[in-house]
């Protein structure tokens, strides 16, 4: 009985083992065919598209006191530069007075426009100052440096949240999207802080034209700002707080 027990346990055993090896030699092939059927699915993150830049974009601005013309302020938005190893947005904003100039270069991160770097040449006859503004918004701190011909004079601003540029404000409230009346946003300037929001959708006349446009107002009030409510979103006029608060007009654009 033995001898037939044994042959016949012998051949099963066998068997399986054939059979075992056969089935691990199918999912080896399955699994090269379809790889992705014994990989676990990771979710990639899809990196957010920049927002277009209106590269070449020029708005010249009529500066006014009151009723009294003073000169002409331009707004210039250049292709990207390269900065500390990095591409950046590169504008510059020139004032013209009388007896007075102030020619800003501004550096920006591409994504969210917040200022990296600011070089300023200001002449005020017969005086000539040069600053040096570098942003660090990881750290929230500002480093001035200014250059009178006296020796540099560098100071340290430190805040707890991005830090905003006063020239470059409206044309980073010109990037939001879904603007509704009540929308509003924080921003703090290096000497101080308040809260801007979109309190009207109306009508406005500047010297380029007419047009139909948000209106922004600072809290507490420090300065309006309408930006056309289009797809371009220019800011068309800024206007400072008080009796003698100045005026920006927009009188010519071009892209």
């Amino acid at each position: 009985m033995r001898k037939i027990i044994y042959p016949l346990l012998v051949m099963l055993v066998a068997g399986v083992f054939v059979w075992l090896k056969y089935e691990e030699k199918k999912a080896s092939l399955f699994k090269i065919v379809i790889p992705f059927a014994f990989e676990p699915f990771v979710k990639k993150e899809v990196p957010l598209p920049e927002p277009p830049e209106p590269i070449g974009e020029k708005i010249v601005y009529a500066v006014k006191l009151g009723k009294v013309s003073l000169g002409t302020a331009t707004y210039t938005h250049l292709p990207r530069v390269e900065l500390n190893g990095a591409k950046v947005s590169m504008m510059t904003f020139e004032t013209n007075l009388v007896r007075f100039n102030d020619l800003e270069r501004i550096y920006s991160d591409s994504k969210s426009f917040l200022p990296l770097r600011i070089e300023r040449s200001i002449s005020a006859w017969p005086t000539f100052e040069k600053i040096r503004e570098e942003y660090n918004q990881k750290d929230f701190t500002l480093l001035i440096i200014k250059n009178n011909g006296k020796g540099k004079q560098p100071l340290v601003i430190k805040k707890d949240g991005p830090i905003h540029n006063s020239i470059l404000l409206p044309f980073y409230v010109r990037r939001m999207d879904n603007l509704v009346v009540g929308w509003s946003m924080k921003a703090t300037l290096p000497n101080q802080s308040f809260e801007i929001k979109l309190v009207a959708v109306e009508e406005v006349k500047v010297p380029a034209g007419s047009f139909k446009a948000y209106r922004f107002e600072s809290v507490p009030k420090r300065f309006k700002i309408w930006i056309s409510a289009d797809e371009r979103k220019v800011p068309i006029m800024i206007k400072g707080a008080g009796t003698l608060g100045y005026t920006m007009l927009m009188k010519e654009y071009s892209i």
